[in-house]
C-alpha cells in the first residue's frame, strides 16, 4: 500500500479524492494551502523527503482564471514553478506523481474532440500557467508523471457552475446562460476515482483526457440541473457569450478526445448526464 500526499486538500477535487482513499483506509497525507505554498521551493522539497510518498497528486493550483490576466506572473509561480519544484522531488524519491491540467491549454477552435495529442494553443494567461506545469511533470518525470486534463468540474465542496445554477434556481424567474462555448461537465468524484485508478495500474505515463464523455453547452447543462430539481428548464434562456464578457478569453470548444484510456486497460469515463445524476451535488428542496 502506498502512502498518498495530496496538495491543495481543502479544494473541490481534493475533497473527493481525499474521501475515497480515507474510505479504503489508505494512507493519506492532505496539505492545504497553509501547510504548503507551492511557491516556498524549500517547503516543497522537504514535505516530500520527509512523508516519503509513492503517489503525489497535486490539487493544489491558481484557479482565478480571470485574475491571471493581469497575474500571470503569479499564476505561473503556482502553475508552473510550483509543479516544476514538487515533480523534481518525486524524480529524487521515484513517486508517482498525478497533475490535474485544463482544456484551457487549447485554443478552443476545434470542431472535433481533441486528442491528447494534438497541438496546444492556450488563449489565456490560466491555460499557458497550467500548460507550463504540464510541460515540467512530462519532462521532469518520464517514466511517472501523469497529466490528466480535465473541465468543467463540479462537486459539492468549492465554488462552480452546477452549484450556482441550483443556488439561483429558487431565486430568479428565469437565468440567461450561454449557448456557443460546449464542454463536457465533469463531476470531482468520478474524476478522483479515475485518479486512483491511474495510480493502481500505473500505465504508460504521458497525457489523459479525464472528462465525462458526451458534450454540452452551458445552456444544456443548466437545463439538466433543472430539470433534475424538478424545475422548468424553459426558464432557462440561451445567450450568447458577448452577453456576458470577460477578462479572460474561454474556448469555445472544450471537447477532449478520450482514446488514450485504452492503453491503460480503461473505459472512458461516462456520460456527464449520468454522472450529474448520480453525484448528489443536486439537493432539491
Amino acid at each position: 500500500m502506498s502512502r498518498w500526499l495530496v496538495t491543495g486538500a481543502s479544494g473541490m477535487l481534493a475533497a473527493e479524492l481525499l474521501g475515497l482513499l480515507r474510505a479504503r483506509d489508505e494512507s493519506v497525507v492532505a496539505l492545504t494551502r497553509d501547510d504548503l505554498d507551492l511557491r516556498d521551493e524549500r517547503a516543497v522539497r522537504d514535505v516530500v523527503a520527509e512523508h516519503r510518498p509513492g503517489v503525489v497528486v497535486n490539487c493544489a493550483a491558481w484557479t482565478a482564471v480571470d485574475d491571471a490576466e493581469t497575474h500571470e506572473d503569479e499564476a505561473l509561480a503556482v502553475n508552473g514553478h510550483g509543479v516544476r519544484v514538487l515533480a523534481e522531488a518525486c524524480e529524487r524519491l521515484g513517486a508517482l506523481m498525478v497533475q490535474p491540467s485544463t482544456d484551457y491549454v487549447f485554443d478552443g477552435t476545434g470542431v472535433e474532440p481533441y486528442a491528447e495529442d494534438a497541438p496546444t494553443s492556450p488563449v489565456n494567461a490560466y491555460g499557458r500557467t497550467k500548460l507550463a506545469g504540464e510541460r515540467a511533470v512530462l519532462d521532469t518525470l518520464p517514466h511517472t508523471g501523469y497529466v490528466l486534463r480535465t473541465a468543467w468540474l463540479y462537486g459539492a465542496a468549492g465554488g462552480n457552475f452546477v452549484s450556482t445554477i441550483a443556488g439561483l434556481e429558487g431565486s430568479r424567474p428565469t437565468l440567461d446562460v450561454v449557448d456557443d462555448q460546449l464542454g463536457q461537465p465533469t463531476w470531482a468524484g468520478d474524476l478522483a476515482a479515475r485518479i486512483i485508478e491511474l495510480a493502481e495500474i500505473a500505465p504508460e505515463p504521458g497525457v489523459y483526457h479525464a472528462t465525462c464523455s458526451g458534450r454540452a453547452s452551458w445552456y444544456e447543462l443548466a437545463r439538466e440541473i433543472f430539470t433534475l430539481l424538478g424545475a422548468d428548464p424553459g426558464r432557462i434562456r440561451p445567450v450568447s457569450s458577448t452577453e456576458f464578457p470577460r477578462p479572460a478569453p474561454r474556448p469555445a470548444y472544450s471537447v477532449l478526445g478520450h482514446d488514450r484510456w485504452a492503453t491503460a486497460g480503461l473505459p472512458p469515463m461516462r456520460d456527464w448526464r449520468e454522472a450529474l445524476r448520480e453525484s448528489k451535488v443536486l439537493v432539491s428542496d
